[in-house]
This record gives structure tokens, C-alpha cells and sequence, in this order.
């Protein structure tokens, strides 16, 4: 158990009969009346993002959740097969706890994020950035510069069709943000 004066971003409490992380809070001491704590809560499982207010010096009940370093090795039809890089644990997780499977090949580093307590997989986070090859883009014509707006469609080697700028050709090597499947920039070979 902790009260709300243990907040911290990032620390995970049992609300609502399920499991949430803090985002954001702040303490507040208005003139008249007792304290309080305002903060933002996301959902553990679903993601989404709520707002609630907590009396000061209420009770919560804190939930342990360790982040494990695992690596993708394959998919099959019981789902992704991941190992984890220390002891050698094989586990096959759902897609659903992967925040972009389109995004992950083969041999990629992931961090699963295990309830301490009870075992379950929560969900899966890949890098914030990932290398992918271009496997197939229209070629882009003289004149087309990375000053330019313009978007096109691109396969890279996962599968996955991403919009990169005009000057990307296939066959180049790029950096791809895992949270929004957006061009960061091209890879220097």
C-alpha cells in the first residue's frame, strides 16, 4: 500500500479493478478545503487514458510490474515467440500486446512487461526506432529533394507500407518511430 503523497510517474496502482499507470499528477493545496491530487491514469491493457482526482493522503494499492528484456524469434500459430535474453525462457505472447507487430522481424530486442505478482504479460514495447530495408517504393524523379512535402507509399521488409518523402528509393535503409510507423530519416550504409 502507498499513499498519493508516493506518486511518481510511471508507478503502477490496482484502480478500478484493473491495472493503471500514472502519467501525470499534481499535488494541489487550494485555500480553503482539504488537498488533493489531480492526475492523468493509463490503462495498463487498453491504453486509454483517463483523469481522476484523489484526497490526499488516500490509500492505493501499488503493483509490481518488472520489465523483462526479451528477443523476437518467431511467429507461429500459437502467436509471437519471444526469449528472454538472460535466462533463456521461451514464451509465446498474443499479438494484441505488441504495440506494433507490423514492425518487428526476426532476432529484434523487445522489452516485455510482465504483473510481478501473478505473471501475466501486460504487453510488449518494441524500440522507439527501428532499421527496415525499403523492399518496394515508386522510384522518385529528378528534382525530388528532401526540402519537399510530398509523401509516397513504401513496403519495407516486414511487410508494412509506411509514407516516406519522394527521395527514398528501394533498396535504401531507413529509420522507422515504432509508436505512429512515421519516417525518422535514412540510414547512412
Amino acid at each position: 500500500m502507498a499513499s498519493t503523497a508516493d506518486f511518481k510517474n510511471g508507478l503502477c496502482i490496482h484502480f478500478k479493478e484493473d491495472l493503471y499507470t500514472i502519467i501525470q499528477f499534481q499535488h494541489v493545496k487550494p485555500g480553503k478545503g482539504p488537498a488533493f491530487v489531480r492526475t492523468k491514469l493509463k490503462n495498463v491493457r487498453t491504453g486509454k487514458i483517463i483523469d481522476n482526482t484523489f484526497n490526499s493522503g488516500v490509500k492505493v494499492d501499488v503493483a509490481r510490474i518488472e520489465r523483462r528484456p526479451h528477443q523476437f524469434l518467431y511467429k507461429d500459430d500459437m502467436g509471437y515467440n519471444l526469449m528472454h535474453t538472460e535466462t533463456y525462457e521461451q514464451v509465446a505472447l498474443e499479438e494484441s500486446l505488441f504495440n506494433a507487430p507490423d514492425l518487428l522481424k526476426e532476432g529484434d530486442n523487445v522489452e516485455a512487461v510482465f504483473h510481478a505478482d501473478t505473471e501475466t504479460p501486460l504487453y510488449v514495447e518494441l524500440p522507439a526506432h527501428v532499421t527496415m530495408e525499403i523492399t518496394y517504393t515508386e522510384p522518385g524523379l529528378r528534382g525530388d529533394t528532401s526540402s519537399t512535402n510530398s509523401l509516397k507509399q513504401a513496403t519495407i521488409e516486414t511487410g508494412a507500407t509506411i509514407m516516406v518523402p519522394l527521395f527514398i528509393n528501394t533498396g535504401d535503409i531507413i529509420k522507422v518511430d515504432t509508436r505512429d510507423h512515421s519516417y525518422v530519416e535514412r540510414v547512412k550504409a
